[in-house]
C-alpha cells in the first residue's frame, strides 16, 4: 500500500474487524424468526475497544455499535457487571464522544453501588420537525429507541436455571455474557416501561429488573431521592463553614425550574432556602429579597403542578425589582435591587438574557444549587470548544469568576473538572457530580438487585407479582435510607481528608502511582496533579483539592472492589453478615436466607466491604497497609472487617454522627481521627498476629467479648500519666459539647487496642481477663509506653521508608509491652495482687529495668527524639523481660519500692 494514510484506514478497518466479538447480523426478525428473507431491522456488533489501535481513552470492555437507516447508536460497557443510563442524543456527528465523557463520569459515580460504569446513547433519524409535529417527533423518538434497545438485547446472553444460553443464530468470539441493565436518561425519563416490554418479548432472565424506575420501580422525583443525596454533600459544606442550612437562611441561585426532579426537589429541602435567582431553558427568575417562608410554599404550589414554570411564579410574591424575564427577550433591565442580590459592579441599565444569566452564576450567594442540564462551569485555562456544549457557551462562566459560597451539583457535568478543581483552589466548597447526584443511580441499583431474587419467588408461586410490588413499595423508605447513608458516608470521608490539607501528601502521591501502575489510573484523563505540581502544593502546605480528592476515592474503592471480588473473600461463610447489610431489614426478617441466592451475591458483598474500608480507614489506609504489611487487598479487607466488628466502630460512628450541628465539624473530626488511629494498628496486628485463613467468626468471638467489657471504662485500667492524660482529653471533649460517655469511649479508643495482646495473654497463662489487663497496663505505666508512643507520632512519614520506619517501631514498642507484660505472667504467682506480682517482677529483674527507665528519662529530655533513640529504648525495654539480675532498691513509678535496700542502686 503505497499511500501512509490509505494503510492507516485500511489497518484500523482490520482492527475493527478483529476486535468485533459479536454480530447480530444473521439473526432473523423476532417478529418472524423462521423467514429467512426477513432479515434484523438494525445491524449491531459487539467490539473489544482495547484490541483496536487508535481507539480514545478510556477504552469500555465491551462496546455495541447500532446501525440501521431509523437510527444509530452506542452503548459503552466498563464491565461484565455494568449500569447507566440511555441518552437520547441530539449529537448527530460525535453522539459516541458524548457518550464516552459520560460514562466516565459514570464510572466514578459507580464507586458507591455494585456495578461499574455504562451508558449508552442513540441519534434517531428521520424525525419531523418537533416544532410542527411534536406528537410525530415523539412517536419517531420512542420507536428509534425501540430498535436501539432490542439490538443491545440481541448481542446479550440469557440466563436460564443459572445457565447461560446465547441468543440463536450468534458466533460468539467472547465468554458467557449474561448482565445488561439500563436506565433512564436525558431524553428517556419516562421510557423505562418499553424497555422492560421489549426485554419480556426476549424472555430475558432479568425480566423488569432489566430498566430500572417505570410503573414497578422507584419514582425518583416522588422519593426525591436523588436531591437528597446532592444535600447530603450541601449539609456538610456548610457544617465545616459553621452553619446548619436546615435552621440558618441561607441564599440560594439555581439552574432549573420547580417542575424538575432535582431542582425542584432540592429548593424543598429546606423551609429556610431563600431562592435569589435561577433559570432554566425558557425564563430567568430575579427575587433580590425573599421572604424564606413566602417563597417555599410559593416553590411547593409550583413543584405540585402537572406542569410548570417560572412564568408560573405569583408576581405579588416576588420582592422590590425582581420578576421572571423570558429568555426570548433582546434586553431586561436592571434594578438596584437585582445589582445589589447579584453583586454587580457595572452600571449598565439593561443586560442581555444570557449575560444576565452570567451575572446569576457569578453572584456572591451561599450556594449554587445545580439540578438543570448543561455544563455552566469551566476552568480559565479551557476554552468553550473543548467543553462540548457549544448551546452553552454565551453563558458560561469560569471557576475563578464563581462567588458562591457552596456548591451543590444535582446535575450530571455543570462544572467540567478542571473548573472545579479552580473554584476549589479558591475556597469555594463543594465535591463533583459523581459525588453529590450519586444517590439516583444508587437507588437504581438496590431496585434491580431487590427485583431479582424476588422476581424469581414469584416464578415459584411464594410471591404474586402485586404482593412483589406491595413489597418493593414498603421498603422504598428503608432503600432511601440505605442510599443517603452512602451520600453522608462518602461526604464524611472527604470532609474528613480536605480537613488534613496538605498533610501526608506524600501517600497519596504513592497511591496515585500505585493506581497507575496497575492501569487503573489516568492522571491526565482525569485531571489530577502531576508529581511536579503535587510537591509543588506541599512546599505551600496546599494539599488536594475537594473535587482531585472526590476522584482519587472513586478509583480507590474501584481497584478494592475489583480485589476483593476476585478473591476468595466474599465465600467466606461469615461474610453473609454483609450481604445481609446491603438489605432493607424487610428482605432480611421475611426471607432470610435469600440474600445467599443472589447471582450477584460475590459483587454486593465486594461492594459492601470495599466502601466500609475506604470509608471508615480513609482513601490511602488500603495501600499503605499492602506498603507496611506485604498483605493482599483482600487480607487487608479482611482485617477491617474483624478489627470493626472487634471494636464496633460502627456503633462509634453513629454516635459521633448524632453530634452533627451540635459540636462543630472540627470536633467530630477529632473523634473520628481516634476510631481511625484504632483500626490502622489494630488491623495491621491482626494481619501480623492471625493467621489469614483463620475463621473470621471464631476470632470475632474470640475478642469482642474483652473489647466489650472494657471499650467505654477504659479509665479503670489506666495509672499515673495515663489516666491523667485520660481524664484531662475526656474533660477537653465534654466542655466542646461531646457527652462524656462517648468522649470516655473515643479517649480509650487507642488503649483499648492494647486488649487485642491481652485477650491473648490471658487465654494463653488461662489466667482472668481484668487480672491480666490490670496488670498490662501497670507494666506499660512503669515503663511510661504512653510517652514513647507520643514520641514516634513526632516522627516523621511522609517518605515511604519514613512510613515503614515508623510504624515498625510502634509495633515494636507494643510488642515489647506484651513481651514484659508476659514475662510478669510467667515468673511471679497468680496468687499475688497486681501490685504484687509487678514489685516481685521488678526485684527479680531491677538493674535491666533501672538502664530501660534511665534511658526513658534521657529519651524524653531530648528536643526532637529520633528513631536511633526510641530503638535504643526499645532495645533496653526488651531486655527486661530477659534479666535475671536482683539488684534490690529499684523504685517503681508512683512512688511505690520494690525492694528494702537503698532506694536508686
Amino acid at each position: 500500500m503505497p499511500s501512509l494514510e490509505e494503510d492507516r484506514i485500511l489497518r484500523r478497518y482490520v482492527g475493527v474487524i478483529r476486535g468485533t466479538l459479536r454480530t447480530n447480523y444473521y439473526q432473523r426478525a423476532r417478529e418472524a424468526p423462521h423467514d429467512a428473507s426477513t432479515t434484523q431491522p438494525t445491524v449491531a456488533l459487539k467490539l473489544s475497544p482495547a484490541t483496536i489501535p487508535g481507539m480514545p481513552a478510556p477504552q469500555p470492555l465491551y462496546e455495541i455499535w447500532v446501525y440501521s437507516p431509523r437510527v444509530e447508536g452506542v452503548h459503552l460497557r466498563f464491565g461484565k457487571v455494568a449500569r447507566g443510563g440511555l441518552r437520547w442524543s441530539g449529537r448527530r456527528e460525535d453522539f459516541r464522544t458524548e457518550i464516552l465523557g459520560l460514562v466516565k463520569a459514570q464510572i466514578v459515580k459507580n464507586a458507591v453501588i455494585v456495578p461499574t460504569g455504562a451508558k449508552g446513547g442513540f441519534f434517531p433519524k428521520g424525525l419531523p420537525d418537533p416544532a410542527v409535529d411534536r406528537e410525530g417527533w415523539a412517536t419517531k423518538g420512542r420507536e428509534a429507541y425501540q430498535l436501539f434497545v432490542g439490538a443491545l438485547l440481541d448481542l446479550t446472553d440469557n440466563l436460564v436455571d443459572g445457565m447461560a444460553v446465547p441468543p440463536p443464530r450468534l458466533v460468539r468470539h467472547d465468554g458467557d455474557d449474561t448482565y445488561l441493565v439500563v436506565a433512564a436518561d436525558k431524553g428517556t425519563a419516562s421510557f423505562s416501561d418499553i424497555a422492560n416490554a421489549i426485554a419480556r418479548t426476549y424472555a430475558y432472565w432479568l425480566d423488569d429488573a432489566f430498566a430500572s424506575g417505570g410503573s414497578t420501580g422507584y419514582d425518583h422525583k416522588a422519593m426525591g431521592i436523588t436531591a437528597r443525596g446532592a444535600w447530603a454533600s450541601v449539609q456538610r459544606h456548610f457544617r465545616e463553614l459553621g452553619r446548619d442550612v436546615q435552621r440558618d437562611d441561607v441564599t440560594v441561585v439555581g439552574i432549573g425550574d420547580m417542575s424538575g426532579d432535582v431542582f425542584g426537589n432540592g429548593m424543598l429541602l429546606s423551609p429556610h432556602i431563600r431562592l435569589v435567582a435561577a433559570f432554566d431553558h425558557r425564563d430567568i427568575f430575579l427575587d433580590p429579597d425573599p421572604d424564606a417562608a413566602r417563597s417555599f410554599a410559593e416553590r411547593r404550589r409550583l413543584f405540585d403542578l402537572t406542569r410548570s414554570s417560572w412564568q408560573d411564579y405569583d408576581r405579588s410574591l416576588i420582592s422590590a425589582g425582581g420578576g421572571v424575564f423570558s429568555r426570548s427577550l433582546k434586553r431586561i433591565a436592571i434594578t438596584t435591587p437585582m445589582r445589589t442580590a447579584l453583586g454587580l459592579t457595572d452600571a449598565a441599565d439593561e443586560l442581555s438574557p444570557n449575560d444576565l444569566i452570567r451575572a446569576v452564576l457569578k453572584a456572591p450567594v451561599d450556594l449554587l444549587w445545580n439540578g438543570g442540564i448543561g455544563t455552566y462551569v469551566r476552568a480559565s485555562e479551557e476554552s468553550d470548544s473543548e467543553i462540548g456544549d457549544r448551546a452553552n457557551d454565551p453563558v458560561r462562566i469560569t471557576g475563578a469568576e464563581l462567588r458562591a459560597r457552596v456548591v451543590g451539583e444535582g446535575g450530571n457535568l455543570g462544572f467540567s473538572q478542571l473548573g472545579r478543581i479552580e473554584a476549589a483552589r479558591r475556597g469555594i466548597h463543594l465535591n463533583t457530580d459523581a459525588i453529590d447526584n450519586s444517590a439516583g443511580v444508587d437507588t437504581s441499583d438496590h431496585e434491580v438487585n431487590l427485583k431479582i431474587p424476588l422476581s424469581g419467588l414469584v416464578q415459584i408461586g411464594e410471591l404474586t407479582y402485586k404482593q412483589r410490588n406491595r413489597l418493593l413499595a414498603e421498603m422504598s423508605d428503608e432503600v432511601a435510607r440505605l442510599v443517603l447513608e452512602d451520600n453522608y458516608s462518602q461526604n464524611l470521608l472527604l470532609g474528613h481528608s480536605r480537613e488534613r490539607g496538605g498533610k501526608r501528601l506524600g501517600a497519596y502521591l504513592r497511591l496515585l502511582h500505585y493506581l497507575e501502575d496497575r492501569g487503573l489510573l489516568d492522571r491526565e484523563l482525569e485531571s489530577l496533579p502531576s508529581d511536579q505540581e503535587l510537591h509543588t502544593r506541599e512546599r505551600v502546605d496546599e494539599g488536594l483539592t475537594s473535587p482531585e480528592r472526590a476522584v482519587l476515592l472513586a478509583y480507590v474503592k474501584l481497584a478494592l472492589k475489583q480485589d476483593i471480588n476476585a478473591s476468595g473473600l466474599p465465600d467466606e461463610a461469615w461474610f453473609s453478615h454483609e450481604l445481609r447489610r446491603y438489605f432493607p431489614h424487610q428482605i432480611r426478617e421475611r426471607f432470610p436466607k435469600l440474600p445467599d441466592t443472589h447471582p450477584l451475591r460475590r459483587e454486593i458483598i465486594s461492594n459492601v466491604v470495599a466502601n466500609s474500608v475506604v470509608n471508615l480507614g480513609g482513601m490511602t489506609f488500603a495501600q499503605r497497609s499492602l506498603e507496611e504489611t506485604g498483605a493482599t487487598m483482600p487480607e487487608i479487607a479482611r482485617a477491617v472487617v474483624l478489627a470493626r466488628e472487634v471494636f464496633d466502630i460502627d456503633r462509634f460512628m453513629q454516635s459521633v454522627k448524632a453530634l452533627d450541628n451540635v459540636v462543630g465539624t472540627g470536633v467530630q473530626a477529632r473523634l473520628h481521627r481516634e476510631s481511625r488511629r484504632l483500626l490502622d494498628r489494630a488491623t495491621r496486628w491482626i494481619l501480623l498476629e492471625r493467621p489469614s485463613n483463620s475463621d473470621l467468626g471464631s476470632d470475632i468471638d474470640r475478642y469482642r467479648p474483652g473489647v466489650a467489657a472494657f471499650e467505654q471504662r477504659m479509665d479503670q485500667l489506666l495509672n499515673g500519666a495515663e489516666r491523667t492524660r485520660f481524664e484531662t482529653d475526656v474533660a477537653e471533649l465534654t466542655r466542646a459539647g461531646v457527652p462524656e460517655d462517648l468522649a470516655r469511649w473515643a479517649e480509650g479508643l487507642l488503649d483499648a487496642f492494647a486488649l487485642l495482646d491481652i485477650t491473648d495473654l490471658a487465654r494463653g497463662a488461662e489466667e482472668d481477663l481484668t487480672d491480666v489487663a490490670e496488670l498490662y497496663f501497670a507494666v506499660t505505666e512503669q515503663f511510661d509506653v504512653d510517652g514513647l508512643l507520643t514520641s514516634i507520632s513526632t516522627l516523621p512519614r511522609d517518605e515511604l521508608w519514613d512510613s515503614l520506619a515508623r510504624s515498625a517501631v510502634r509495633a515494636d514498642v507494643y510488642a515489647a509491652a506484651k513481651s514484659l507484660t508476659a514475662s510478669v505472667i510467667a515468673t511471679t504467682p497468680g496468687t499475688l495482687e497486681v501490685d504484687q506480682r509487678l514489685r516481685q517482677w521488678i526485684q527479680d529483674n531491677a538493674a535491666a529495668a533501672q538502664r530501660a527507665h534511665r534511658s526513658l528519662q534521657q529519651l524524653h529530655e531530648l528536643p526532637e527524639p529520633g528513631l536511633a533513640a526510641v530503638s535504643v529504648v526499645l532495645r533496653h525495654m526488651r531486655s527486661v523481660s530477659r534479666s535475671g539480675s536482683a539488684v534490690a532498691g529499684w523504685t517503681l513509678r508512683g512512688g511505690r519500692t520494690a525492694g528494702t535496700t537503698e532506694p536508686g542502686k
